[in-house]
């Protein structure tokens, strides 16, 4: 399955702090459960890619309508 895909799959996704000063999400869904920590820096690389890729998406849908 590519990024571009739909999908049927349902999951639920958390993102916090850990004990240890990580960031964890943490994807739970049909059994499965992913945990993922990443230092603070790298979650503030993930949340600017997040911020891009729904920027470019609104782009996308505003070119449809």
């Amino acid at each position: 399955m590519g990024i571009d895909k739909e999908s049927e799959i349902e999951a639920n996704l958390q993102v916090g702090p850990t004990t240890l000063g990580m960031v964890r999400i943490f994807v739970e869904g049909d059994g499965l459960e992913i945990p993922m920590d990443f230092d603070p820096d790298e979650a503030d690389e993930i949340a600017d890619e997040i911020k891009a890729a729904a920027g470019r998406a609104r782009a996308t849908a505003m070119k449809r309508s």
